[in-house]
């Protein structure tokens, strides 16, 4: 006869499968981090960019012109080598400063004595360049600057004298 050989001891047989873990703490803990992360990251460009925009020199502002007339326009008379010659001269002074263009409006009077004592010594040949119209409207910009300072105002706050007309005969 045959023998047998043994029996394994029994195990019991059961349907069961191992029990799972939860992933939902593993998740919710991933989330927390990429969150954390995410605001970590943004807190420091927020504060970057607001370090870069101090450290930007401050651009300056280029305010607008002020056009201020002096009218009614300049009419003088001045000697010539063979008669008498008239010029008219239409005057405006630009300022960018309204503090400025309120002193040149009070001071209008001053300003128009020391142009028209200005005009009135020039001579025919000498206003009949180019060169020499610019030169006379630099001195006229120097006198109206003059009567600024004296008034207690800055001289670079007068931008710049034009003649709007200019007319000689």
């Amino acid at each position: 006869m045959a023998t047998q050989a043994p029996a394994a001891p029994a195990v019991p047989a059961t349907d069961e499968k191992p029990a799972k873990k939860s992933k939902l703490p593993l998740i919710i803990a991933g989330v927390a981090v990429l969150a954390a992360a995410g605001g970590g990251a943004g807190l420091y460009f927020m504060k970057s960019h607001a370090a870069a925009a101090k450290a930007e020199p401050a651009k300056p502002v280029h305010a607008e012109p002020i056009f201020v007339p002096l009218d009614p326009p300049f009419v003088v008379n001045f000697a010539s080598n063979d008669a008498v010659r008239f010029l008219q001269v239409t005057v405006q002074v630009m300022t960018e400063d309204p503090v400025t263009a309120e002193l040149l409006k009070k001071h209008d009077p001053v300003i128009r004595n020391d142009l028209l004592m200005l005009f009135s010594g020039q001579s025919y040949e000498a206003l009949s360049t180019t060169a020499g119209k610019e030169h006379l409207r630099l001195a006229a910009l120097g006198e109206a600057r003059k009567v600024v300072v004296e008034a207690g105002g800055k001289t670079n706050d007068v931008k710049d004298l034009y003649f709007t007309s200019f007319v000689m005969q």
